[in-house]
């Protein structure tokens, strides 16, 4: 069985900035239990893959796939994936882009796992049969979806963040503002797991991070189906929506670096149940020397500018869990940070154990604008404001249509869960387990 001590070993120092971020702080993974899945799959043969997939081919379950470099699916290629299939990133070789799966603008990912056998991305060091080697973030690249459907940037040529630096940058773009097709199918993600995930390259000249996530949608269009996603232990964002009209259904964020959902670009989907679970024993990004940790960040876009379609995802049955107490809540920032001209509807929703539950930010100085926010059955608890604005740099209390209960509590409110706390003893999110958040096809000690 594998038995890997995070932290009990190594302490891990991850660079991972998003906007404005400059490091990370050194807050190790605790001790994890054994899995056994890994053994039972390690023994595998390993098949290789880099480069370009030329024709439409499946990647079966009798084998672990190695992913070195970037792996791309071009225009008119679909990579399908058996259930209970092993992928993970070859060793790195100094610090280019590796265990990088890329859907490029036209291709198609059919990655359809069982409730009891996922489709797995993951670390290199869970599947080399050695019970000595700890995963780490980064271990994976990521899984990167570009589409044609619709961004608000003004262009065509929107390369997506992480891939900047390769050499031929144009196969990366996503979006379209002139030729958009909103129903776009890239494929279809089912009882997908991705673990240890993550790329980041050095802050821009502009302030902003550029980062490979767990999951990032460019662009990408409702033709596409996401649903049972897992995405744990990120070095970035879990997931990270750049416009595009793509529904999902049943996502799961556990132990994110960065954020847990990051929508930007002009983004209008529907998010439909989904958990934010935390695990403060991970590690947390900062933006200078302040936790920047949110559950959800929201922009219209870099700038905050009144570009459309504006920024405007429409969530269901969303539960997002910090920590029980302030000391290990103020690790992070917000549990849903909206932003620069950015706007929200949520139904049902429920966050706690974050030090802010709810922030709306406005731009440049500009009122709070409540039609930004289309509220209904909220709950919000936070260590220092459940609900709040920031104007500028003043940071006050706000109270928002649509959040019928609020709290300040320490310990952080349940909100009518058993016990949310990933961190404090047997975890249970009943009676917000809509997804099946704690069924076989999830994993949370590795």
């Amino acid at each position: 069985m594998k038995n890997l001590l995070f932290g009990a070993l190594i302490a891990l120092s991850l660079t991972a900035c998003s906007e404005n971020e400059t490091g990370s702080n050194t807050d190790s993974f605790g001790m994890q239990s054994a899995s056994a899945e890994y053994s039972a799959a390690c023994s595998k043969p390993v098949q290789t893959v880099s480069g370009n997939i030329t024709a439409s081919t499946t990647w079966t379950a009798d084998k672990i796939w190695e992913i070195d470099g970037i792996v791309n699916v071009p225009n008119g290629v679909t990579l399908t994936i058996e259930a209970g299939t092993y992928i993970k990133g070859a060793v790195p070789n100094g610090t280019g882009a590796t265990g990088v799966l890329v859907v490029q603008k036209g291709g198609k990912l059919n990655a359809n796992g069982t409730a009891t056998a996922p489709v797995v991305f993951t670390s290199y060091n869970l599947l080399d049969c050695d019970d000595e080697t700890t995963a780490s973030p980064g271990d994976f690249g990521g899984v990167v979806l570009l589409g044609n459907a619709q961004v608000n940037t003004g262009t065509d040529s929107n390369v997506i963040e992480g891939l900047t630096d390769q050499a031929n940058p144009s196969q990366y773009y996503y979006g379209s503002t002139t030729t958009t097709n909103n129903t776009d199918n890239s494929g279809s993600l089912t009882y997908v797991r991705i673990e240890f995930a993550g790329r980041v390259l050095p802050i821009g000249s502009d302030g902003n991070g550029n980062e490979i996530n767990g999951l990032t949608m460019g662009g990408v269009g409702s033709g596409t189906t996401i649903d049972h996603v897992q995405v744990s232990f990120g070095k970035d964002d879990s997931f990270e929506w750049f416009g595009g009209t793509v529904n999902a259904t049943n996502l799961v964020s556990y132990a994110a670096d960065d954020d847990n959902f990051d929508f930007d670009n002009g983004y209008v989907g529907t998010i439909s149940c989904a958990l934010a679970l935390a695990n403060y024993s991970s590690t947390h990004s900062l933006s200078g020397t302040s936790p920047d940790s949110n559950g959800i960040e929201l922009d219209n876009n870099a700038s905050g500018s009144g570009a459309t379609p504006f920024t405007h995802p429409v969530i269901s049955n969303l539960t997002i869990v910090g920590a029980k107490s302030s000391t290990n809540g103020a690790l992070y920032e917000n549990a849903i940070h909206i932003r620069r001209n950015g706007r929200l509807t949520l139904n049902d929703v429920a966050v706690t154990g974050y030090p802010v539950g709810i922030l709306n930010e406005t731009v440049s100085g500009a009122a709070v604008n409540s039609a930004h926010l289309n509220f209904t059955s909220v709950t919000a608890h936070g260590f220092t404001y459940a609900t709040a604005s920031r104007i500028g740099s003043t940071t006050a209390a706000l109270t928002i249509s649509g959040v019928t209960a609020t709290s300040t509590s320490n310990p952080a409110t349940a909100w009518g869960m058993t016990q949310p706390f990933f961190n404090e003893g047997l975890w249970d999110v009943s009676s917000r387990n809509c997804g099946d958040f704690q069924g076989t096809w999830t994993n949370y000690s590795f």
